[in-house]
């Protein structure tokens, strides 16, 4: 494997942690939010009253754990590109 194979595979396997390492946190969160929003929603239907549709402060945050969880995912798509350009450069 040439210098240059081997820079770009290391490098991509870097940026591939990071980025999965990113991602993780604010996905697992995003999850228990979305549950628990789920969760109250059958409640309230449940109870037969009506639920508010506007922005709620989960809504917001959902959002913000929904972007930087892409974020760190399109950092490790990055580092994954990276070790496949390396693997065929090298």
């Amino acid at each position: 494997m040439s210098i240059p194979g081997l820079v770009l595979v290391v490098v991509g396997a870097v940026l591939l942690l990071v980025g999965l390492g990113r991602a993780r946190g604010p996905w697992s969160r995003y999850q228990a939010l979305r549950e628990q929003d789920a969760n109250i929603a059958r409640y309230e239907a449940w109870r037969g009253g009506l639920r508010d549709s506007g922005t709620t402060g989960a809504s917001v945050a959902m959002a913000v754990l929904r972007r930087q969880a892409r974020d760190g995912a399109i950092i490790a798509a990055a580092g994954a590109a990276l070790v496949i350009a390396g693997l065929v450069v090298g």
